[in-house]
């Protein structure tokens, strides 16, 4: 085999080639390297019977790449070429196939240590970046790996620990690598990973600089830069605290200077609970609250008063009416007969019942007790595979777009009980009297679906009534055949997949294989026949 420089005019892609094809490839991915190295790799050529001409067995996208450049400039340098010897076709495929193969990327341990060698040799990141048509940042995540241990980078090589983990242990240092080694060769012990290992690598929740609300300037203390996450952390936590705090001290002054009523400091980690507060300005005695995250976050909520004492004072400042006479007897009597003449005229009203019902079902009275049933899963297994199926898809997406027509928190878990008061069942009921009575059925069916009790006979009995079909909605999962422990239901469960005859053959089989045999029935996998929309006896509703 010879090495030559071919001009771009004596070459062809040749019909051998793997990725021939008459559509030019896209080699925007190799082009910024082309344009800054030129061609580093010798394409692999044969003479194809005309004089002096070439044609190209591997590096068909090269060809490209570099005509593309010389587009661009006029001319591009000759191409180093292999030569292969003439007429060998089977040679010329071989050789084509482990060209492409070969393109299959390295891991990113062998990409730190061929960076590094270049970073020896005196090349910057940015031409690496541009030899290699990675982005600055990547080439800066890899070479971060130089910060691990080489046992560390070893055990991320051979997958026995995540991305996550390795590239939270770039941000520790040689004694808390160690550290965490001893844990890991532990038997006894237990390495922290992923997020859990920042935790143990910060003592406690990492603190980003950019919560800061001092000039980094200020801090004199180490910093933490995490080349994966695009942040960097303060080291110095005590310290931290004490320049964020001064700040905090310094802002809540100035809002009480502005005129603010008053300014609370919410403890470390409270959530501030918009929902039982009131937006109220400043002139009128609105608050400020500072609400600061164990991540040093700080949010400021202006103008705000709490629900309940927004009520007292209007009702300090609401005119008294003078009632002479008014005693509880009396009182009594007027609340019965309004109650009688309302609930009688309701009997020519059945539009606003239903929607009294719905507002009632939601947000309770003291004669209402409804509650969602909460679906509680005995394993986590079973509640993914519940999350995961169709029916409790359309659920949850009825459901929200129920909250967001109501007006109600649209991320909340359930409908009912979400707002508990007579004002809220007074708000809703204004919001569903100008719904056409189908928009409140279509409520009604979600109120009713959240307070349908599991593993009831109303639910078995409705599902019969509806002629639910299971197989429209749900496929056997892993998790299904994970609480399957009964060898009788196994064997009748064959039975149905696979006929009688198999189930008989297998019944002294343990219940490993018999759900094997269920699967491959279900998938049509080991020349089975395949069994499609199975239901089992125990999910059929009749």
């Amino acid at each position: 085999m010879q090495l030559q420089h071919i001009d771009l005019d004596r070459l062809s892609v040749s019909t051998a080639n793997m990725r021939a094809s008459k559509r030019a490839p896209n080699v925007s991915d190799i082009l910024p390297s082309v344009r800054s190295r030129g061609i580093l790799v010798p394409l692999l050529v044969r003479p194809n019977g005309e004089p002096e001409h070439f044609e190209i067995v591997a590096g068909r996208r090269r060809y490209f790449a570099a005509s593309t450049v010389a587009g661009e400039r006029e001319s591009f340098p000759p191409l180093p070429c292999a030569i292969l010897e003439e007429g060998d076709d089977a040679a010329a495929i071989e050789a084509s196939l482990i060209d492409n193969v070969m393109r299959l990327p390295p891991d990113e341990v062998t990409q730190w240590e061929t960076f590094t060698r270049l970073v020896k040799e005196g090349r910057t990141v940015e031409e690496t970046a541009a030899t290699f048509t990675m982005s600055e940042l990547r080439v800066r995540r890899i070479l971060a790996l130089g910060n691990l241990l080489p046992r560390i980078r070893n055990l991320y090589r051979q997958e026995k620990i995540d991305v996550a983990t390795v590239r939270h242990l770039t941000l520790a240092s040689a004694e808390q690598q160690r550290d965490w080694l001893r844990l890991y060769d532990s038997p006894e012990a237990y390495a922290p990973r992923a997020h859990q290992l920042k935790q143990w690598l910060f003592g406690g929740t990492a603190i980003p600089t950019k919560a800061a609300l001092f000039p980094l300037d200020a801090y004199t203390g180490p910093i933490v830069a995490d080349l994966f996450g695009d942040d960097s952390y303060f080291a110095d936590a005590e310290l931290f605290w004490r320049l964020q705090n001064a700040v905090i001290d310094a802002n809540r002054q100035g809002y009480v200077d502005a005129g603010w009523s008053s300014v609370e400091t919410l403890p470390l980690g409270a959530r501030f609970e918009s929902w039982s507060h009131v937006k109220v300005p400043r002139t009128k005695g609105g608050r400020v609250y500072l609400e600061i995250s164990a991540r040093g976050e700080v949010t400021v909520h202006e103008g705000y008063l709490p629900e309940k004492e927004v009520r007292r004072k209007k009702a300090q400042e609401a005119p008294k009416q003078e009632r002479s006479g008014m005693t509880s007897t009396l009182r009594n009597y007027l609340d019965l007969h309004r109650h009688a003449a309302v609930r009688a005229k309701l009997l020519d009203h059945p539009d606003l019942a239903l929607r009294l019902l719905v507002a009632h079902a939601i947000t309770g009275s003291h004669l209402w007790a409804l509650r969602p049933d909460t679906q509680i899963a005995a394993k986590e297994a079973t509640a993914k595979s519940l999350a995961a199926s169709l029916s409790e898809q359309r659920f949850t997406d009825a459901r929200r777009a129920v909250l967001e027509k109501l007006g109600l928190a649209a991320d909340a878990l359930h409908l009912v009980g979400l707002e508990r008061s007579e004002d809220a069942c007074l708000a809703l009921l204004a919001r569903l009297l100008p719904l056409p009575d189908e928009e409140v059925l279509a409520i009604l069916a979600i109120v009713m679906g959240e307070t349908l009790a599991v593993g009831s006979a109303v639910v078995a009995s409705v599902g019969a009534q509806l002629s639910v079909d299971m197989g429209e909605v749900w496929q056997p999962d892993d998790a299904f055949f994970d609480v399957l422990r009964d060898h009788g239901m196994l064997l009748d469960m064959v039975k149905d997949v696979a006929g009688p005859e198999v189930a008989k053959a297998n019944a002294d089989e343990k219940g490993k294989a018999l759900k094997a045999i269920i699967r491959d029935c279900l998938s049509g996998n080991n020349g089975r026949p395949r069994c499609q929309t199975w239901v089992p006896e125990l999910l059929r509703m009749r």
